[in-house]
């Protein structure tokens, strides 16, 4: 598949090219959501390992995509937008990709148990998140549906600031129940790392709301 979309974007007007890349970044950003909440919610540890080597594949396949758009950025005179914009956008949503993926190595290299109120929580914001992103990204071919992707903007802007809640109530609880101080350290980083996903996130749909004041 991956050769075949590649063939295809031989004979895509150039600056269409950008547009099947960021959509394909984009499918791997909501793929790597879905993947996340699944593995905070696998309570065995191999199995969870397991899931978090197909977030690293899916982590090296959107790397390449993102290199692909840098390098079409280098030889393209014409863009569907801003090249500005392009690098932003394009930036973000590897910056996306590559905390989902920290944030699940994390939960394995530190052996913490994943069934914890703040981490799930988190996750189930991630997956939204990536969700509005993806569908926001794929609008941007057409900008015909202004609704969706203003929708998508407004609920990104939601879930970044329930996460900003969820982390602090989180590290709260944290520092009220858990004995354990290094447990403490291990969570807290791994909540830290939770919300700067969603942060991201929200990184991304600023440069999409730039995009579409600019173009729609």
């Amino acid at each position: 598949m991956k050769g075949f979309n590649a063939f295809v974007q031989l004979f895509l007007p150039k600056d269409k090219v950008f547009y099947s890349l960021f959509e394909e970044v984009a499918d791997g950003v909501g793929r790597m959501g879905e993947l996340l909440k699944k593995v905070v919610n696998e309570p065995d540890y191999d199995k969870r390992a397991a899931l978090i080597l197909q977030l690293e594949t899916q982590e090296h396949v959107n790397d390449d995509l993102t290199h692909r758009i840098f390098t079409e950025l280098g030889r393209n005179f014409i863009t569907p937008f801003d090249r500005e914009d392009i690098h932003y956008l394009a930036s973000a949503l590897d910056d996306i990709c590559d905390y989902i993926y920290a944030a699940a190595k994390k939960i394995n290299f530190y052996k913490v148990n994943p069934n914890d109120p703040g981490i799930l929580k988190m996750a189930d914001l991630i997956e939204s998140g990536a969700k509005q992103i993806r569908g926001a990204v794929k609008e941007l071919r057409n900008m015909r549906d202004m609704r969706t992707i203003t929708d998508a903007l407004v609920r990104v802007n939601s879930i970044e600031n329930q996460a900003d809640d969820i982390f602090d109530r989180s590290i709260e609880r944290l520092f009220e129940t858990e004995p354990d101080a290094k447990e403490v350290i291990k969570k807290r980083d791994i909540y830290q790392v939770m919300e700067i996903v969603t942060d991201k996130c929200e990184d991304a749909t600023n440069v999409i709301e730039s995009i579409i004041i600019k173009y729609a």
